[in-house]
C-alpha cells in the first residue's frame, strides 16, 4: 500500500506489533504466578501457620506483587479458625492491614518500616519471635529433598 506516491510506506491502522495470524488472546503466564523481574522469574508464597509452624494454607502471586496487598486474602484463606494474632514481616506494614485484622478480632503483629510515621510505638518482640518458627519451617520444607 502507497501514500501520496512515497515508496515502501504501509499504512496501518495500529502502529503496534501484535500476535501472528491474528490471534488475538494472550497466552502463556498471566493465569499463574510468575512474575517478571531483571533476574527472571519469580514467585511469592504466602503461608499461613499455626504458632508451632505448621503449614495450615498458602497462596501464590507472581513476585513482583506487593505483599502489603496480600494481607486480607491470607487471614481469609485456609480451615475455619479464628486466630488470635497475626504476626508478619514488614512487607505487610500499613494501617489499612492493621485495620483488617482488629475488624476481625485479630492483634496484628507487625513491625513498622523505617520510613514509618508511626515508628517510635510499642511492639511486643517477644511475640515477633515465635515468627523465627515459621521461617524455620519453610528453610526445612526448601532443604528437603524430594522422592
Amino acid at each position: 500500500m502507497q501514500r501520496d506516491g512515497a515508496p515502501n510506506t504501509v499504512l496501518r491502522q495500529h502502529d503496534r506489533t501484535r500476535s501472528r495470524l491474528g490471534r488475538r488472546r494472550k497466552r502463556g503466564q498471566q493465569h499463574q504466578a510468575l512474575g517478571r523481574s531483571r533476574g527472571g522469574f519469580s514467585t511469592k508464597i504466602h503461608l499461613k501457620t499455626d504458632l508451632d509452624g505448621r503449614p495450615l494454607d498458602f497462596h501464590l502471586t507472581p513476585g513482583e506483587v506487593s505483599d502489603s496487598t496480600e494481607f486480607e486474602t491470607s487471614l481469609d484463606i485456609g480451615p475455619d479458625i479464628r486466630p488470635r494474632i497475626a504476626v508478619t514481616d514488614k512487607g505487610y506494614d500499613s494501617a489499612a492491614n492493621r485495620a483488617a485484622a482488629l475488624a476481625r478480632g485479630i492483634t496484628p503483629v507487625i513491625p513498622r518500616r523505617e520510613n514509618s510515621k508511626q515508628r517510635g510505638r510499642f511492639f511486643p518482640k517477644r511475640l515477633y519471635k515465635l515468627r523465627a518458627r515459621i521461617e524455620q519451617n519453610t528453610t526445612h520444607c526448601a532443604r528437603t529433598p524430594r522422592r
